[in-house]
């Protein structure tokens, strides 16, 4: 746990620096700062309008009697990569990116449905599944 800390705190923020520091020498600092800036702004209207668009997938769901369970750890990488993407930081934006958009964000699920052994429980009718 210690090590995952020391991870997310030390060694996530250096290769941070040293990409824009790096992109900063090909391209300047200008552009790299406005390339941050657009990243930032395109991120945030993506962010939203798969926000928006994951949420009314969790209202169709609850009205037709369904638990949303895809829907609601879609929500989850959508707010992940949200955060990924006001942070400062090209790794972190294209991490970002990539959760944000569905084909690659179904991947991210598959894999923590896979990694949380989230399984299938039948219930009355052949209807009725739920992810748990």
């Amino acid at each position: 746990m210690l090590a995952l800390i020391a991870l997310l705190f030390i060694v996530v923020p250096l290769v941070e620096l040293y990409v824009i520091v790096q992109v900063g020498q090909e391209i300047g600092v200008l552009n790299t700062i406005g390339l941050m800036i657009v990243i930032s702004v395109v991120g945030a209207w993506l962010a939203r309008h798969e926000g928006v668009w994951v949420l009314r997938r969790i209202q169709e769901q609850v009205a037709l009697g369904k638990v949303p369970g895809n829907e609601l750890i879609d929500g989850a990488l959508v707010l992940v990569g949200a955060i990924l993407l006001l942070v400062p930081g090209f790794v972190g934006d294209a991490l970002g990116l990539l959760l944000l958009f569905p084909p690659t964000r179904a991947i991210f699920r598959a894999f923590l449905k896979r990694r949380f052994q989230i399984v299938t429980i039948r219930r009355s009718g052949p209807d009725d599944v739920i992810d748990v």
